[in-house]
């Protein structure tokens, strides 16, 4: 599991997608999260701009991502 950890207070779906490498463009990002392939907290979700805050696990394609609280300055990915 990939862990995300927020520079803001939120960040959108669709951009989750594309930070954690899980889609190659937005385009794709809204094409995966509208055919329903995308889990949030394992429910379908179909919004790409669901916000998603520290706590919240999103899924595509067998790979998670958990969405934590800011903790610093910047944003990191943990592959």
């Amino acid at each position: 599991m990939q862990k995300f950890v927020l520079k803001d207070e939120f960040i959108k779906l669709g951009q989750l997608l594309k930070a954690a490498g899980l889609a190659d463009s937005g385009a794709q990002a809204k094409e995966v999260i509208e055919e329903g392939r995308v889990l949030v907290n394992g429910e379908v979700e179909v919004r790409r701009g669901r916000k998603l805050r520290g706590g919240d696990v999103a899924e595509f394609d067998g790979e998670r991502v958990a969405v934590c609280a800011n903790d610093g300055p910047t944003v990191t990915i943990d592959l």
